[in-house]
């Protein structure tokens, strides 16, 4: 079995929610630090890495 790699989202913001985003099979909605210094941050339920537009290319 191929497990998929977790999701990759560029955001504008410090401060996002993740909830898994497909509706009723995507878990609770969590409020999530992007650090300002790493630049990223990733969901504890879904692994879905939330990168800040002025890091992407670090990442």
């Amino acid at each position: 079995m191929i497990t998929q790699a977790p999701e990759i989202k560029i955001v504008d913001t410090f401060r996002v929610a993740c909830d898994g985003g497909e509706g009723a099979l995507g878990h609770p909605r969590v409020w999530l630090q992007i650090s300002s210094k790493e630049g990223w941050v990733e969901c504890p339920y879904c692994d879905a890495k939330i990168v800040h537009k002025d890091f992407e290319d670090r990442i």
